[in-house]
């Protein structure tokens, strides 16, 4: 299980502090193309957001897009990494080694040689300069990472501690995006279905398991969530879904993942795209 450390909570506090603060008259900006409310109901252009109710029984050939942006951008919420980083700062570190730059992410590199089976998912992350008007952020690095469809991370957990897999970089091109193939990870006991990563100031430092200027962790819509998780292996995240909700993890209880939440389009046939504009 993701546990968070301890200091969370203090975290927590402040950034629920800054929010009532700022329901006296400053408003909080929605980070562009990643925000959404936290209501299930559909808007009028037909794209719907979601939350932590019930699931949505849409058909899985055509899952919802979740929306929501808007022009202003805020610095992404900082998160805890959780118990399985693979950075070097609990236990294994990947990003020194050869081969971890890579946008298709579903294969161990190196001496390992497996591929993590599921439903396809291209996560697409654009990194925005907050103190520059949210203007792309050219040539930083973005480390991500996450569950398998079983809810294992690899490096770390029984079964697949040997793996590398779904762990990657990128750099960020002229328009401050990097996309990587990965598939969508299960729901395991306790967390919502989230997806970690970390934006370093350049390559170099993030190759170097250096100080990351960013880290944080994109949270998954429910409806498209629920149809994945109908979808054969990924039986065990159909409870866990079920028995948690963005109002009570562990990570974005505190404002509902607005700012975290994923936009979606495509196909559970075709292939599933998420989303987010960070600022940082």
């Amino acid at each position: 299980m993701d546990h968070e450390p301890d200091d969370l909570t203090a975290l927590m506090q402040r950034r629920r502090a800054l929010k009532l603060l700022a329901g006296a008259g400053v408003g909080l900006g929605l980070v562009a193309l990643g925000a959404c409310g936290s209501d299930g109901d559909s808007n009028a252009s037909g794209t719907t957001s979601t939350t932590s109710g019930s699931s949505s029984s849409s058909s899985s050939s055509s899952p919802s897009t979740t929306s929501g942006s808007t022009s202003d951008v805020e610095e992404i919420p900082e998160e805890t990494a959780g118990p399985f980083p693979g950075d070097g700062s609990n236990g294994p570190n990947v990003l020194t080694e050869d081969g971890v730059v890579r946008s298709d992410i579903t294969s161990s590199f190196g001496s390992s040689s497996g591929t993590a089976e599921g439903v396809p998912l291209t996560v697409q992350l654009s990194i925005v300069d907050v103190a520059n008007g949210g203007a792309p952020l050219a040539g930083a690095a973005v480390y991500i990472w996450h569950c398998t469809r079983e809810g294992g991370y690899s490096m770390y957990s029984d079964g697949v501690a040997d793996q590398n897999f779904l762990r990657g970089v990128q750099e960020t091109g002229s328009d401050g995006t990097v996309t990587f193939q990965s598939i969508y990870p299960g729901a395991y006991s306790g967390r919502w279905p989230h997806i970690h990563f970390e934006v370093y100031p350049n390559l170099d430092e993030a190759t170097a398991a250096g100080d990351p200027s960013a880290t944080s962790q994109i949270a998954l819509p429910e409806d498209i969530s629920a149809q994945v998780y109908a979808t054969d292996g990924y039986e065990q995240s159909v409870t866990n879904l079920d028995q948690s909700s963005l109002t009570s993890d562990m990570v974005f209880s505190d404002d509902g993942a607005v700012d975290q939440l994923a936009t979606m389009s495509g196909s559970i046939d075709s292939g599933l795209t998420a989303q987010l504009t960070v600022g940082v």
